[in-house]
């Protein structure tokens, strides 16, 4: 079921649900037009009979309605204190509600935020947005290879009545596009293996992409070898379906000459479309979700779809490296050595360390050919990033404090946790080779760590901020939370759309 959101002072239609948003302790109903006066005693008188819904944050509370009603249900849902509330914590709301609403088959509900006395009117538009967003962020699914033919549910039309319908529509329309590019991440990271490998990735996303004016372009094995990307080449040798680079470049500055002079910022995905680990073959058990082995790319093509959607006024380039790490005769082995794009050479110590190897010849090529300002990778790289932070936060190595403070900003502002981890010179030495420049893999503490030095070594221009995100904790959600579905995440799209907006439009 899709949501659609509008906003609106007054009420223009008749909805078979009605949200009341209702701060804890204060149980009075402001009269509205959206509820005629019948059901709104019958909610106070409901609210009296009982003692369990008391407006904390999450609370949520069916009442039926009186029989002559054209309204089929109420449904009142707590803010917690006003003191307390964040914009988050609606955001989580509103998502919390979707399944409520589902479950009842509303098609046309209103969410009457006038219900909040004593908002200023910025903070009623951020709220009223934040609520929908909620409702479409939890709406996504995935059902493409469900053969069950029942018909597609309606959208679920939600209409915010609020003070600020105007300053809440404008602001909306920058969250959904983010809410697009989240679900373009989401579907390519649920989609199964057999059916996205990298030449299949690049022409989805070639697909979806260009139309909305986003340059395409994509390196077959052929070009890749002639360019030099021989360390991401290495990684794809396993496997009958050949690696690929997709570039995306999206030119939201006007043409003219202060433009042209302008330095593009830049993201880099890792996108190994399915990670057997190769000849360093990884247990039997959970391998079924290295199809998300690429949540670093659809972040970044998640991302360059948001940017389009909602005419970000900057340059940005986006290039994701694609490979299929597989064991077979022609697959690389641990003890090869091979050379990067950037001339060092690399001892393999093991093939599941695969997508560093990918990333460093995009890092090097995006330097030599883009010459960023500012470039992000994002990799699903090590299970020691999950070792240390668990599933709630993403590792963030960052050269720059700067950079950091702009990233930490974000992610306060969109719940999409990052946690600063440190680069030191220690890690840079401990993958250095004594029979090559470096080693694909550290020591036994530290993974994430030396993962991440070993991608810094390739950071040659000490003119770019570089920020490393480490998202193997964030790849998927075994069960539904308040605003992904069980699945692909889509981690990175969000924090990176703020930080854009925040400081590079």
């Amino acid at each position: 079921m899709t949501v659609t959101a509008s906003f609106s002072k007054n009420v223009k239609s008749t909805f078979d649900t009605i949200v009341l948003p209702v701060f804890e302790g204060k149980k009075t109903i402001v009269q509205n037009d959206a509820i005629d006066e019948a059901t709104r005693k019958t909610i106070l008188a409901s609210l009296k009979k009982q003692s369990a819904f008391t407006g904390k944050n999450g609370e949520i509370y069916s009442i039926p309605t009186p029989t002559h009603s054209t309204i089929g249900h109420v449904i009142l849902c707590g803010l917690g204190a006003p003191n307390d509330m964040e914009a988050l914590d609606v955001e989580t709301i509103g998502g919390k509600l979707f399944p409520h609403i589902k479950k009842l088959k509303s098609e046309k509900i209103a969410v009457v935020m006038q219900n909040l006395t004593g908002l200023k009117k910025n903070d009623e538009a951020e709220y009223s947005v934040r609520f929908a967003l909620g409702l479409k962020l939890r709406s996504y699914y995935f059902d493409a290879y469900k053969t069950d033919k029942k018909p597609k549910a309606k959208a679920m039309k939600v209409t915010i009545l609020t003070e600020a319908n105007s300053l809440a529509a404008a602001l909306f329309k920058k969250y959904d596009a983010m809410a697009n590019g989240v679900f373009i991440a989401r579907d390519l990271m649920n989609e199964p293996p057999n059916k996205l490998y990298p030449a299949s990735f690049a022409d989805k996303v070639k697909k979806d992409l260009k139309p909305l004016g986003i340059e395409i372009e994509i390196f077959d094995e052929k070009k890749m070898e002639k360019l030099g990307f021989h360390s991401h080449l290495a990684v794809g040798m396993g496997s009958a379906r050949k690696p690929r680079v997709l570039i995306m470049r999206w030119n939201g500055l006007p043409k003219n000459a202060l433009a042209a002079k302008a330095k593009p910022i830049a993201f880099i995905g890792k996108g190994v479309t399915f990670d057997t680990g190769g000849i360093s073959l990884k247990p039997g058990p959970g391998m079924e979700d290295m199809k998300m082995d690429m949540g670093g790319s659809a972040a970044v093509v998640g991302l360059m779809k948001s940017l389009a959607l909602r005419q970000a006024k900057v340059n940005v380039v986006g290039i994701v490296g694609l490979a299929e790490n597989m064991p077979s005769s022609n697959a690389y082995r641990p003890g090869d050595i091979i050379q990067s794009m950037g001339g060092k050479t690399i001892e393999v110590l093991n093939t599941d360390a695969e997508g560093r190897l990918v990333l460093i010849d995009a890092l090097t090529y995006v330097q030599k050919t883009v010459k960023p300002k500012m470039m992000i990778d994002l990799a699903t790289l090590t299970g020691a990033m999950m070792v240390a932070l668990g599933t709630e936060y993403c590792g963030a190595f960052v050269n720059s404090n700067s950079l950091w403070d702009k990233l930490n900003e974000a992610s306060s502002q969109t719940g999409e946790k990052l946690w600063r981890m440190p680069l030191d010179k220690s890690y840079k030495k401990e993958v250095e080779s004594q029979i090559a420049d470096l080693k694909n893999l550290g020591g036994k503490y530290g993974g994430a760590c030396t993962a991440a030095a070993f991608l810094e070594h390739f950071v040659t221009d000490k003119d770019v901020e570089w920020a490393h995100l480490d998202i193997a904790g964030k790849m998927i959600h075994k069960t539904d939370s308040a605003t992904v579905p069980a699945g692909g995440v889509g981690f990175g799209v969000r924090v990176l759309d703020r930080l854009v907006a925040n400081h590079y439009e």
